[in-house]
């Protein structure tokens, strides 16, 4: 596995990052990861024939990753239901289930990386020392190609909202 430093800060110190950054115009990495219900599935196949808006996350216990969710959750109620809203980070199925359950989070897919990691390594996000994922966003068209791809440079970073909707409807309509 890959590792490279100098690209991403976590409380303030480098973060040493696992595996490569996901390029536009590539095909998206397939990829399993756990549902709520602690089923392993592979995320892509799943939302076959539909955009995809992937979002990786450090936390849902975070403040930066509750705000994302909530978000990307209230937006997803007013999208086609041809794209898929992905959340995906590093917290257990039974920690994702209750913040979902007290936010409640009922339009987008929240899915566990915390067994394999392998969304993590396979799309340049996991940041080896903490076991955590560093914040990033995708979009996927329907032929299973990145159309977009924005990785924060730290923490606390938001992802450009209207710049994520808007590739995702450029998606869908492409």
């Amino acid at each position: 596995m890959s590792e490279r430093t100098g690209i991403y800060k976590f409380r303030g110190q480098d973060a040493p990052i696992v595996g490569p950054d996901i390029e536009i115009g590539q095909a998206a990495p397939e990829f399993h990861a756990h549902t709520l219900e602690w089923e392993w599935i592979p995320v892509l196949a799943s939302t076959q024939g539909k955009v995809r808006i992937i979002a990786a996350l450090p936390s849902l216990e975070t403040s930066v990753c509750d705000r994302e969710t909530r978000r990307f959750n209230q937006e997803a109620a007013g999208l086609s239901k041809d794209i898929a809203v992905v959340v995906i980070s590093a917290d257990l199925p039974y920690t994702q289930k209750r913040w979902c359950g007290a936010a409640g989070i009922d339009q987008v897919m929240v899915v566990s990386d915390h067994r394999e990691v392998e969304f993590g390594v396979k799309y340049g996000c996991l940041m080896k020392d903490q076991r955590i994922l560093r914040r990033a966003v995708f979009v996927i068209d329907r032929r299973g190609i990145v159309t977009y791809r924005d990785y924060m440079p730290a923490m606390g970073d938001e992802p450009n909202y209207d710049a994520v909707l808007a590739a995702a409807q450029k998606a869908l309509e492409g």
